[in-house]
């Protein structure tokens, strides 16, 4: 095997290869446990409850009436834990499917794009992934969920993911939702976050992350022009990883896994992709190389349909465009609306594949 060439994704440590969809499982927690030994840290574990107290509702006139709503999120009983969630709820009786956003660190979301959002009938829900842990490395690890869980040797993004699952225990115990078809979205280190916290929570039903790059959607092996690598992001950003990671700049290719992995641990759940041509830093020929190698576990489990990969022209950004391509995939694969969008075209043609293996067929 050429040394840049993709893990395969079947074939187990001891060098035995996936021939069922038990196997599969198995295969999947051994890629898990090497993902978040070296790349991410362990998740916090889940809290032994946690609890939504209503602060604030009001109807917002400005958005078509939708209902805002504001929870506090309390978790416990080590801790205890609390950080904020807020729902906007379209007119009509639900249950109402959720479009939950972590990013309103960076900025929540537009006017334009809220709107886009309730007019599809999507709940629309919001936190702020840095009052989890700040993305400050300065600050160390004295400070918010690093306090409760001081023995913890997960990263910034581990933290975070585990903000999106807390969230998700709320959502499913509200009447207004519809907790089969909870969706999660981020935009660059809040992609990462949204991949990672897909891959883990299967009650998540869709994940889309947007402009990941390195250690999101991108590839270790498979570097585009002037794109982020490990020893880059170690560097800048050491808080959001384990150590570990770190001693892997210049030897991506011992890496047991690449990013396609942790996309394979998504299915057979949805797994949208939205990316810039332009956002070299983000190495959009990457993207698509991981996704392709991970779209072999949707074919293995019968469900290709449900990865999708959608591409635009121009540089980082998380704007009206990806948003209306997420909601078109989102209303394809949650509800089987009919859509123009081709999610599976290739982008790059001309790009060769760095991966030989395929699916086994299914015992």
């Amino acid at each position: 095997m050429d040394s840049n060439e993709l893990p395969d994704l079947f074939r187990f440590d001891d060098g035995s290869r996936v021939v069922s969809k038990a196997d599969w499982r198995r295969r999947r927690e051994e890629l898990l446990s090497h993902i978040l030994e070296i790349e991410y840290g362990r998740l916090p574990p889940k809290p032994g409850w946690v609890r939504a107290d209503e602060l604030h509702s009001h109807v917002a006139e400005a958005f078509g009436n939708a209902r805002h709503v504001q929870y506090q999120i309390t978790t416990g009983p080590q801790g205890p834990f609390s950080f904020i969630m807020d729902l906007l709820l379209p007119e009509g009786d639900g249950p109402f499917p959720v479009v939950l956003n972590g990013d309103g660190c960076w900025r929540t979301v537009t006017d334009q794009i809220t709107l886009l959002v309730l007019a599809r009938g999507y709940i629309l829900a919001q936190f702020n992934r840095v009052t989890i842990v700040p993305d400050n490395a300065a600050l160390g690890r004295n400070v918010g969920l690093y306090r409760v869980y001081p023995d913890g040797d997960f990263g910034a993004i581990a933290a975070w993911a585990w903000g999106y699952h807390r969230c998700v225990d709320i959502l499913e115990t509200l009447p207004d939702v519809d907790r089969s078809r909870i969706s999660i979205v981020g935009h660059s280190r809040g992609g990462k976050t949204v991949l990672l916290a897909g891959a883990i929570d299967e009650r998540i039903a869709l994940s889309a992350p947007n402009n990941s790059g390195c250690c999101g959607a991108g590839c270790f092996r498979w570097q585009g022009s002037g794109s982020e690598t490990i020893a880059d992001i170690t560097r800048a950003f050491p808080h959001w990883f384990p150590r570990k990671l770190a001693e892997y700049a210049g030897r991506e290719t011992e890496l047991p896994f690449d990013q396609h992995s942790l996309k394979a641990l998504v299915a057979p759940r949805g797994l949208l992709q939205t990316e810039a041509l332009a956002d070299r830093w983000a190495n959009p020929e990457g993207s698509w190389q991981t996704f392709a190698a991970a779209k072999e576990a949707y074919t293995f489990l019968g469900v290709p349909e449900k990865a999708g990969f959608w591409f635009r022209e121009g540089g980082h950004g998380h704007g009206p465009e990806d948003w209306k391509a997420f909601l078109d995939f989102a209303d394809s694969l949650l509800f089987g609306k009919p859509v123009e969008r081709d999610f599976s075209a290739n982008p790059f043609p001309a790009l060769g594949s760095c991966f030989s293996w395929k699916s086994p067929p299914v015992s």
